[in-house]
């Protein structure tokens, strides 16, 4: 079952939930991209186009915007202040492209208008990077071990991706919000607005997954410790 600070069933009920969650969110967010991918918008625009209209009525016109490849792989990167458009979305004139790019252009105006949890977001990605490769080593070496202190270290550690993860939630969310708020009052119809809060709700739910997966887990290793303690 386990040994020390390992893994018992509990870890593998979190597995299987955490598995479960990503195929119902991935499958949600497919449906409502393909979807709303086959309609056009009722302007003729690019999602390029829409975002930049969008940025530049915000007054960040001198963000980037260019092209990356793959499908569903837009972001935006505050350190070089580009948004990073796929192909379908750069050029695609459909409503999920639209909704996409817009949601990016909302991130870009995060970084403009300071908006804080983005700022946090930001600053918590190196700490995350190395934590994220770090505690499952602290945790297999208190299982090895039988270390109270390393297994505590281990949780210290990967509460980093829980809090990272937290932040993320409402950064999404805003992002998106600041995009269905624009293309509800930018001269796109009531069927735009429609498909761009359907195709970012279920975009949504993917982070709303990752951090409850995130939570469940951390609950785990806590009760774990607190077990032998």
């Amino acid at each position: 079952m386990y040994y020390g600070y390992g893994f018992d069933m509990g870890y593998m009920g979190i597995v299987i939930i955490s598995m479960i969650l990503g195929v119902l969110t991935q499958s949600y967010i497919n449906s409502a991209y393909n979807k709303w991918s086959r309609v056009p918008v009722n302007t003729g625009e690019t999602g390029a186009q829409v975002a930049r209209r969008m940025l530049v009525s915000n007054g960040a016109d001198n963000v980037g915007i260019v092209p990356v490849a793959g499908r569903l792989t837009d972001h935006f990167n505050p350190a070089d202040n580009n948004l990073y458009l796929s192909q379908e979305n750069l050029n695609g004139g459909s409503v999920a492209s639209v909704a996409v790019a817009c949601h990016e252009a909302g991130h870009a105006l995060q970084k403009a208008t300071g908006y804080a949890l983005m700022q946090v977001r930001t600053s918590l990605v190196p700490v995350v990077n190395l934590t994220s490769q770090t505690w499952m080593l602290a945790f297999l070496a208190a299982a090895m071990l039988g270390s109270a202190g390393l297994a505590k270290l281990a949780i210290g550690l990967f509460a980093f991706s829980v809090l990272f993860h937290l932040v993320t939630l409402p950064v999404e969310i805003d992002a998106s919000r600041r995009a269905v708020s624009y293309i509800s009052t930018c001269g796109l119809d009531a069927t735009a607005e429609a498909g761009a809060k359907q195709v970012l709700t279920a975009a949504a739910l993917t982070y709303v997954a990752a951090a409850l997966t995130s939570i469940l887990q951390l609950l785990y290793l806590r009760s774990q410790v607190n077990r032998r303690n």
